[in-house]
């Protein structure tokens, strides 16, 4: 019995290890945005700090891990056998949930997950206990104070970050403005010196109780001369900050940036580290009582003693801390800088990820009728000095910036201030929620939502947070459910479980690799486009579109076709993701026009014109095709009538010689074949008499009464719709004709060049 809980021991640290490498992959970027969008240092020099930071966190975790063991529920009220199953379930569901939300680029944390499966588990194990034992309450078996205190700390962060974030950067800002140079000479090292000195108050004195390394004698005497630490702090950094300023001319800023990157990295690690191996090391202390105790009943033997104190082996925090740095720097998550809180706190404004919801813009309202009636109190040469220190410079010197040095600063400052704070109270907050918050409430301040982003940005804050709830919803769910399904299944459920979880890793695996390999192709495709001038790239850019979205159209309207005719609910379905897909595309396609138009010189107005003239064809194109499918689709949904045999004869007539149309015009698009726009102007001829012809049977049809309604209706829309792709399509045809003739080496690209 007791060689069967070991090898149960060891999955959990196996389990952890891989919730390690998925849990940093995840978060690692939290504590890396404001390093690497404000370009503090280079990619290498950020990547050494955060590693660091890292490694030194991992220490002071040791005072977290409770929170696995007794932060939830009650451990003197549950057996081994229970405990092992609560652990077990929480870790399956742990390394599933990550890794999906991770594979499908969904928002999510690590601290609240493992709090909400612990949670979900320990709530099933104990609704199975208050079953067996009618005379204890479901809640005796529960930490209610704690986990009500973990998950209240929890939301109530992120009000705190976000207020916070967005005062201190609205002083900050007030201080430096965005000309900041001049005015770092003057307050540069004082805001230098109060930054650090706050960091090192937080991590040091309010944090170094929870470390492996400092014994409780120097706690006490770090604690007893905390002023003078603080004193002599804000003194030494003032000082260095103010000789490196004028000796090195360097910008203390990115001082402070990489000071503050070290931080939030130890704050995470100190603070996420339990989520990660908490749980384990309580499978393994449990594991040690029943061992000691000489216990032969696993359902028999309390967990009285995991309620006391525990002391976290050093060296598994500093393995720990190992893999994450590892992790840290091999993770190609990780290292991707495009991220959703860079997309909402850029400056600059650029494509929105986000669409506007009725809640959002009724916030932007709200703003701008506050905004307007505080301008009404406040004096006008108030407002005259407040609009001038906000005010940007005309160009910013760095390309590729998110935002400044001083906006990183505060970002980091404030969220490492308020994680390593709520490390030294126990409380495991999610790094996730609180620099994602911070960042928001700074780009608030720095007036980054300005009137032309503002509502996609607070779309994005509310879809961000609106998946925090989500993953709280399913990490509890899931847990409950393991855990119900171990307690019944016992061993065989656990080997089923665990193979179900890894079936899940090598799915997502596979998944994140393919989504990988398309991404270098993309990337090797943008690479060679930038070797070309604006007009060459845009050129063969609208063609890899044109073409793509042709071919999408002639499989979408075939399939359309033999679906509804089939009445085939199913394929359809299938046919309506590819039609989104390619809606997105023009979608999007159509949001950059005013970015891609603004990169082509002033003589290339006439592409230009071209191109946009495309683009807007590509979106009816689609609106076509989608109005197709979506008529369809509701016919078939309804159990209308399908096709008389008369009609899908003539509809998969019209798609196949639409099929072969389509495929012309492309060829000649991409072959760049002037000559063939005549033969092409025949074929739409023909078939636009195709589709009256087929309009006037249906008419016939009609008057003779040998139709339904609902049925004409629909083959009456096609028709209709189909005339259009036609129309459209020849316009594109002719557009690109011309497009292609006013780029005088394009025969040499086509040849060379991969559509």
């Amino acid at each position: 019995m007791e060689t069967i809980y070991l090898i149960l021991v060891i999955v959990l640290f196996s389990l952890a290890i891989s919730d390690l490498v998925v849990g940093v992959s995840n978060d690692a970027v939290n504590f890396l945005n404001s390093a690497i969008g404000s370009k503090a240092a280079s990619f290498k020099t950020i990547m050494i700090i955060a590693g660091l930071g890292v490694l030194a966190g991992a220490t002071f975790s040791s005072g977290m891990m409770e929170v696995a063991r007794k932060g939830i529920f009650h451990p003197d009220m549950f057996y081994f056998k229970e405990v092992m199953i609560i652990f077990l379930a929480v870790m399956l569901t742990d390394v599933i949930l990550l890794d999906v939300f991770n594979t499908m680029g969904l928002p999510t944390s690590t601290t609240v997950s493992i709090v909400f499966e612990l949670l979900g588990a320990a709530v099933a194990v104990s609704l199975l206990k208050a079953i067996e034992n009618p005379g204890i309450e479901l809640h005796e078996y529960i930490n209610t104070g704690k986990a009500l205190a973990i998950i209240a700390g929890i939301l109530f962060s992120v009000v705190i970050a976000f207020l916070l974030g967005a005062i201190a950067q609205y002083f900050t800002r007030l201080i430096f403005t965005f000309r900041y140079i001049k005015t770092l000479k003057y307050y540069g090292a004082i805001w230098g010196g109060i930054a650090i000195t706050a960091i090192t108050y937080f991590i040091l004195i309010k944090g170094a109780k929870g470390s492996a390394l400092i014994t409780e004698e120097q706690h006490q005497w770090i604690q007893a001369n905390a002023m003078q630490i603080l004193a002599v702090s804000f003194v030494a950094w003032t000082i260095a900050l103010q000789l490196i300023s004028y000796l090195v001319k360097f910008n203390m800023l990115r001082l402070i940036v990489l000071v503050g990157t070290f931080a939030l990295a130890m704050a995470f690690a100190g603070n996420d580290l339990v989520n990660f191996i908490g749980v384990p090391l309580a499978g393994f202390s449990s594991f040690q009582i029943f061992a000691e105790a000489g216990a032969s009943d696993p359902g028999a033997l309390l967990m009285e003693q995991l309620s006391g104190a525990v002391e976290t082996p050093k060296l598994i925090l500093l393995g720990a801390g190992i893999v994450m740095v590892i992790t840290l720097w091999k993770s190609k998550k990780a290292k991707s800088v495009v991220t959703t809180t860079l997309d909402l706190s850029r400056q600059e404004e650029g494509e929105e990820r986000f669409q506007s919801y009725t809640f959002s813009r009724a916030i932007v309202r709200a703003g701008r009728s506050l905004n307007e009636g505080v301008r009404k109190i406040l004096p006008n040469s108030w407002l005259d000095k407040m609009e001038k220190r906000f005010t940007l410079p005309d160009k910013e010197q760095d390309t590729g910036v998110s935002f400044d040095l001083l906006r990183a600063s505060v970002n980091l400052v404030i969220a490492s201030i308020i994680i390593s704070f709520a490390t030294s109270l126990k409380l495991p907050l999610s790094t996730t929620y609180v620099t994602f918050m911070v960042a928001m409430g700074t780009s608030l301040s720095d007036k980054a939502w300005g009137r032309e982003s503002a509502v996609y940005r607070i779309s994005g804050v509310i879809t961000v947070i609106g998946g925090w709830f989500f993953t709280a919803l399913i990490a509890f769910t899931a847990a409950f459910i393991f855990a119900m399904i171990i307690s019944f299944g016992d061993m065989i459920a656990i080997v089923l479980l665990i193979a179900v979880a890894i079936f899940f890793i090598i799915k997502t695996h596979a998944l994140h690799k393919k989504r990988e390999t398309e991404k270098e192709e993309r990337e090797k495709q943008r690479e060679y486009d930038s070797r070309l001038s604006n007009r060459q790239n845009i050129l063969i850019q609208c063609n890899r579109t044109i073409l793509g979205t042709l071919s999408s159209i002639s499989k979408i309207y075939q399939d359309i076709i033999e679906h509804v005719s089939n009445e085939d609910r199913q394929n359809l379905k299938a046919t309506g993701r590819e039609m989104d897909t390619l809606r997105k595309s023009a979608k999007e396609q159509k949001e950059n026009l005013y970015f891609t138009v603004n990169e082509l010189e002033e003589h290339d107005i006439d592409s230009g014109h071209n191109y946009v003239q495309v683009v807007d064809y590509l979106r009816e194109l689609t609106r076509s095709i989608r109005t197709i499918y979506d008529q369809g689709y509701t016919h078939v949904d309804n159990n209308h009538k399908t096709f008389t045999k008369e009609q899908k004869e003539e509809l998969t007539n019209l798609a196949n010689k639409l099929s072969d149309y389509l495929f012309d015009i492309s060829s000649n698009i991409k072959h760049h074949n002037h000559g063939d726009l005549d033969r092409a102007s025949e074929k739409n001829n023909e078939l636009m008499d195709l589709v009256e012809s087929m309009r006037k049977h249906q008419i016939k049809r009609i008057k003779k009464q040998n139709d339904s309604t609902k049925r004409s209706m629909l083959y009456l829309s096609i028709l209709f719709e189909t005339k259009n792709i036609l129309k459209d399509t020849w316009h594109i045809l002719k557009i690109q004709q011309r497009f292609i003739q006013s780029v005088d080496y394009y025969k040499e690209l086509a040849n060379n060049h991969n559509y």
